[in-house]
Order: structure tokens, then C-alpha cells, then sequence
């Protein structure tokens, strides 16, 4: 229940700072953003290229216990 009232205060407030009348922060915003996709990309670049590796080396795994299993 905390969860689901903190999600929902961090939600009002991250729309309040957007709307020009109350913060303003949209500018601020999108720059943050525009500096951050490039960064974020890398980030995940470099999540999936360990995630194919891992995944790689699990299938050769599982060929040899199949082939050891068949012996």
C-alpha cells in the first residue's frame, strides 16, 4: 500500500514539474533526456551483448550435458 501512495505522490509531482505554471522545469527536462538517451543506449548496448554472451555459452553448456546424458 505504501508503494502504490509513493508511485502516485512521485507521479503528481514528476507532472507538476512539467506544466509551465507550477515548476517549470520542462526545459530543464528535456535536456536531461537529450543528454541521457545516448548514455541509456550504451547502457543497454552493453546489457544485451553480456545477455547473447551468457546465453551462448548456456546453450553450448546444455549441448554437452545432452551429450554426456546420451553416452
Amino acid at each position: 500500500m505504501v508503494a502504490i501512495i509513493v508511485g502516485v505522490v512521485l507521479l503528481i509531482f514528476s507532472v507538476l514539474a512539467v506544466l509551465p505554471g507550477c515548476l517549470n522545469w520542462g526545459p530543464q527536462i528535456i535536456d536531461f533526456l537529450k543528454g541521457s538517451t545516448p548514455v541509456f543506449a550504451f547502457l543497454i548496448a552493453v546489457f544485451s551483448i553480456f545477455t547473447g554472451i551468457d546465453d551462448i555459452k548456456d546453450k553450448k553448456e546444455a549441448k554437452k550435458e545432452e551429450a554426456d546424458l546420451s553416452d
